[in-house]
């Protein structure tokens, strides 16, 4: 295991982790960092755990909406020329099946 420090809202965390997971860790507490002005200001500043909290409903939040975005926008991610070259595939194995 290897400890890696995080830096969120000004405050030092220790957290361990798997040997070669540091960056993905300092990544993910990058994110929390970059969200804890917001929370805090909705937090009132009350204190650090409420603003955690605030954190991880801003973050399921965003989690959600994802899992929930229409296959249309996948469309856009992936590109119409890879989904037209896999409908005429299909198109042909189709056809194929048929005779």
């Amino acid at each position: 295991m290897v400890d890696v420090t995080l830096t969120i809202g000004s405050r030092r965390h220790i957290v361990a982790c798997r040997a070669g997971e540091e960056h993905q860790l300092h990544r993910l507490g990058t994110m929390l960092d970059a969200r804890w002005p917001a929370a805090a200001r909705a937090a009132g500043s009350l204190n650090a755990e409420r603003t955690m909290l605030l954190i991880a409903l801003m973050l399921a939040d965003s989690l959600d909406e994802a899992e929930r975005r229409p296959l249309a926008d996948a469309a856009e991610v992936i590109g119409a020329d890879l989904l037209e070259k896999l409908a005429d595939r299909l198109e042909a194995l189709a056809e194929s099946i048929e005779k």
